[in-house]
């Protein structure tokens, strides 16, 4: 009874400490999430806390959280899963930028959205609070296992073994250090980080007063920061870190971007912060009609890390002693 008790307290807890996670992450300001972005963020936490996270279905999920009536078609209105990317991004970036010490972790798996629930100071999921008296049989069993092998078997037997043990490797070490002389150890090698080229994504500048040039930039560098961490070669640095107490090259990402109507100009230039050398620019033109701005993030993303991960004087200065 008490073991029941105790459970269910360390599941209110668990609960408690998962909200005041996500109290914190919606009120930093380096969450950048629109209102129902939020509102889905907040909806899906909640649910899965509640022991409803098997309902969490697109179709729900645009019932009550975007307004949609009984004949939504999840083929044919993709918003659930367009603010889903929206929030993984959103909470990558967050744990990435100023959320590295935060005592719980929350994100949303790709191929669904149930979130799941982390600790810092382990890999189990606070989700599974769910079930407490199955945690507490697990140690139980798991006590009563060990009482039987390291009282009933370590002392009738493994202590004698041990003495016997020690009393050969006293006689066998002097001979070893004879025979086989230890072999110098190689010098360590140099660290793989200091090796890696650094690149700074610098927030980009929105130009003109179009209002899908501040949220269309900022969802760019959190795509460009998720993309080049994927590059082995390349250690990535948030926006406003510049690096300076590491050593390696050290390149800065920059980049402006006007709307006007539906077309998208933007330009992109890598530049080297040891002498202010543009190494590598582009210009991107896209037609927005008929796209979701996320998808053009995506496909502009992915096409600028290529091309630095392919770029011969990045790879030139990562090479240098």
């Amino acid at each position: 009874m008490v073991s029941e008790k105790g459970g269910e307290k360390q599941a209110l807890q668990d609960s408690a400490s998962v909200r005041a996670q996500l109290d914190l992450i919606l009120a930093s300001p380096e969450f950048l999430a629109p209102e129902r972005g939020r509102r889905f963020l907040q909806y899906i936490v909640e649910e899965t806390l509640e022991g409803r996270s098997e309902q969490l279905k697109a179709y729900t999920i645009a019932q009550a959280v975007f307004g949609r009536d009984a004949s939504f078609d999840a083929q044919n209105d993709p918003v659930v899963r367009i603010e889903a990317g929206r929030i993984r991004r959103a909470l990558e970036r967050y744990y990435l930028v100023c959320g590295s010490g935060d005592p719980i972790r929350i994100t949303v798996p790709k191929g669904g959205y149930a979130p799941h629930f982390s600790s810092a100071e382990d890999s189990s999921y606070v989700a599974e609070i769910s079930a407490p008296q199955n945690r507490e049989s697990k140690r139980r069993a798991t006590g009563q296992e060990r009482a039987v092998s390291y009282r009933d078997l370590l002392l009738p037997i493994g202590v004698p073994a041990l003495f016997g043990a020690m009393a050969i490797l006293a006689l066998v070490r002097p001979l070893e250090a004879y025979l086989f002389p230890p072999e110098t150890s190689p010098a360590p090698a140099a660290s793989k980080s200091e090796s890696k080229v650094r690149v700074a994504v610098e927030p980009f500048v929105a130009l003109g007063g179009s209002a899908q040039g501040p949220d269309f930039v900022k969802g760019l560098a959190d795509q460009l920061i998720a993309k080049l961490m994927k590059v082995e070669s390349l250690t990535v640095l948030a926006p406003g870190r510049s690096g300076t107490e590491m050593t390696g090259s050290l390149f800065s990402l920059q980049g402006s971007a006007l709307i006007e109507g539906t077309i998208l100009h933007l330009h992109v230039r890598l530049i080297n912060a040891a002498d202010g050398a543009v190494t590598w620019a582009n210009q991107y033109d896209r037609d927005l009609r008929g796209q979701a701005i996320l998808d053009v993030e995506d496909e502009i993303a992915t096409q600028i890390a290529v091309t630095i991960s392919n770029n011969h004087r990045l790879n030139d200065a990562g090479a240098d002693p």
